[in-house]
């Protein structure tokens, strides 16, 4: 491969999205024309959080249906990508090499919806092995970028990095009938968008006291902190890209980012 294939933070949205034919669906089905076949993914989701950092191991493992009252199609659907124990395998490598410390393997966990819904969308053939490593409790911004700092040469190997969460995650404000977006949310959203490209990772880091509205947009971090990890693996050219935005369900921010 003649240049290293991009990382992406994608907001995943509602697991409803899989069902839906919108914007959003279509720009996933589209965003990765023209970079080429991935020979994996590394996946990091806000919704597999561990004590100590856990790397998927396995050939073949069922989908995990984390979520509650949504349409019963949604709990039929399926993907049925591979594992890479080899991959996971070079994940632990590389971290250990990076001094960020032992990548324990899990050999029983299937893929959650903040990795396959995306998925289906973007490699909806289900024809690339999936990795997912997890969220460490306890780790901060800064530590997930240097993980992903550490995972950059897989970029070079054709592995698709990607962070999967929300640029703004604030579950009491969703509101599934409204396309109106609260103001808050449509600030941070802007602030976030010119950080990022503006590659601003002192105030990023440092977002709930730094950006406006930051506490509000996220009451809990685990789903704006997956985006460290591709943009980490993104520190050597620190070119970002916005590859989508808008809104979803009022507060449910829909940026999705590419960094090459």
């Amino acid at each position: 491969m003649s240049a290293a294939i991009p990382a992406l933070f994608v907001s995943h949205g509602a697991p409803s999205l899989c069902l839906e034919d919108n914007l959003t669906t279509r720009f996933f089905s589209g965003w990765l024309n023209g970079y080429g076949h991935p020979s994996a993914v590394l996946m990091v989701s806000a919704h597999w959080e561990t004590e100590g950092l856990r790397v998927t191991e396995w050939r073949h493992r069922p989908l995990v249906y984390d979520f509650r009252g949504f349409p019963e199609a949604l709990y039929r659907m399926q993907y049925d990508a591979p594992g890479s124990p080899e991959l996971a395998k070079r994940v632990g490598a590389l971290v250990s090499a990076a001094g960020l410390g032992q990548v324990k393997p899990d050999t029983q966990r299937g893929l959650d919806h903040g990795a396959w819904a995306p998925l289906t969308f973007l490699l909806p053939k289900a024809d690339v092995p999936v990795v997912q490593i997890s969220l460490p409790v306890g780790w901060k911004p800064q530590g997930l970028y240097e993980l992903g700092r550490a995972l950059a040469p897989l970029r070079d190997e054709g592995v698709l990095i990607v962070g999967s969460g929300g640029a703004v995650h604030n579950l009491s404000t969703v509101r599934m009938d409204s396309d109106e977006v609260p103001e808050w949310a449509r600030v941070f959203d802007e602030w976030l968008r010119e950080n990022v490209l503006e590659w601003n990772t002192q105030d990023l880091f440092d977002y709930w006291r730094m950006a406006p509205h930051g506490v509000q947009s996220h009451p809990t971090e685990e789903h704006f902190l997956p985006l460290f990890v591709p943009m980490g693996a993104g520190d050597c050219a620190r070119e970002a890209k916005i590859a989508h935005q808008g809104f979803m369900h009022g507060s449910l921010s829909m940026l999705s980012l590419t960094f090459r």
